[in-house]
């Protein structure tokens, strides 16, 4: 395979593709912006495991020393751990600089589908993708996720948008930009700490081999964006609704008060989230991202 020259495949990863075998893109936004040290590399690692132990190949997408990576040694994946919110946290309008600097950064949804699909990987796990934040009508504050889901061919397997978000303008938003929302083994949209936000879907798969199925009829056709598969946060770590919605909106409201906006929003807000919910809302959040994993690993086994 011809690769382009800031594309870095670790061995394992590229003798996969090579190979055609299963291989799932993983983010390390998490991993640097998302949990606190060490938290953040035992998920990392976990995630990997389970990505394995499910029949696919990890590959854990991030800059380093301005190359595009996709598969990290554990080095890497401990020292962006260490670094945390001092590396990058990295989008699509980042890469470009980050690149030319020969810097380091934790990619976001959109950055890592890029890599991605650079790479010829096409099944990518995360939790929560972003979205249109609440008040977004006012401060047109829209995560470039979801133009990256109407662009760039990767199916993105999450728990739905952030629960910090406006999840209906959010589903607006990605009907407006053609993208298939499906739901795995339910009929509404998850709402990441908890399996239902009374938002329907029009589309569900029960079975990694349907949603394998999709991935190859919407190639096929040309189509030129990306999926969204959201998977329901396993039962016995969904959270009360009343309950999480609560500490959202009491986060929301410090957020405001403090007046953090842009990419600083996301990790304030599921640090309060965390702080007020006595950690709970981190332990469903583990959870449901090593849920993703399993799953993405499945359908890029089915693929």
């Amino acid at each position: 395979m011809e690769l382009n020259p800031y594309l870095k495949l670790s061995p394992e990863v590229e003798k996969a593709l090579q190979e055609g075998k299963p291989v799932v893109a993983l983010e390390s936004t998490i991993i640097s912006h998302g949990m606190p040290y060490p938290q953040n590399v035992e998920t990392a690692f976990a995630c990997e495991k389970v990505c394995r132990d499910n029949g696919a190949v990890p590959a854990t997408c991030a800059i380093i020393g301005g190359k595009l990576c996709a598969g990290l040694t554990a080095e890497e994946i401990d020292y962006l751990g260490r670094e945390g919110t001092k590396v990058t946290k990295a989008s699509r309008r980042d890469i470009p600089m980050l690149l030319s600097k020969k810097m380091d950064g934790a990619t976001t949804v959109a950055a890592t589908m890029i890599i991605a699909h650079m790479a010829g990987i096409k099944v990518f796990a995360t939790g929560g993708i972003g979205g249109v934040h609440r008040k977004g009508q006012d401060t047109m504050d829209i995560s470039a996720d979801l133009d990256e889901l109407g662009r760039t061919p990767v199916c993105v397997v999450c728990a739905g948008a952030k629960a910090i978000l406006d999840l209906p303008r959010t589903m607006e938003y990605l009907e407006t930009k053609g993208v298939p929302v499906v739901g795995y083994g339910t009929d509404e949209l998850p709402a990441f700490y908890t399996a239902k936000s009374g938002i329907p879907l029009t589309c569900r798969a029960d079975t990694p081999k349907e949603v394998a199925g999709a991935i190859h009829a919407a190639e096929a056709l040309g189509y030129p964006g990306g999926m969204l598969v959201t998977v329901p946060i396993p039962q016995e770590w969904s959270m009360d609704p009343d309950y999480i919605n609560g500490a959202i909106d009491k986060a929301l409201a410090m957020a405001d008060e403090q007046g953090i906006v842009g990419k600083a929003i996301t990790p304030f807000l599921l640090s309060q989230i965390k702080q007020i919910t006595d950690g709970n809302s981190l332990k469903s959040n583990i959870q449901l991202v090593y849920n993703n994993v399993k799953t993405a690993a499945q359908i890029a086994a089915a693929l």
